[in-house]
């Protein structure tokens, strides 16, 4: 009978460290969904807004005199997305650490 009322004592506490791990998850995911979210919106606005707004940006030069709404069209954005690549690996190695889902 000690057998017994050690287990039931026993289930609560995997039931709690069950629920925990479960609120880190929800947790994970959330922190993982709000920085698609902006990473998107960042590669939304850089993708689409120059080209609303190409005869503004047109008067601007940069660099050997090209006109920086082509620029934009033509270079600019694709560094962008490339950091945006590299801003996301590094974050999401940040928030695996802090959730315990890293590698190491």
């Amino acid at each position: 009978m000690a057998q017994s009322a050690d287990s039931m004592r026993s289930a609560p506490t995997s039931e709690t460290t069950s629920t925990r791990n479960k609120v880190d998850t929800v947790g994970y995911w959330r922190a993982n969904l709000r920085l698609i979210a902006i990473l998107l919106a960042i590669w939304f606005a850089v993708s689409y807004l120059p080209v609303l707004v190409v005869n503004l940006l047109n008067q601007f030069n940069i660099l050997t005199g090209f006109p920086f709404g082509y620029y934009m069209g033509s270079q600019g954005s694709l560094i962008v997305f490339v950091l945006l690549i590299f801003y996301y690996s590094w974050r999401m190695a940040k928030i695996d650490r802090q959730y315990g889902l890293d590698d190491d």
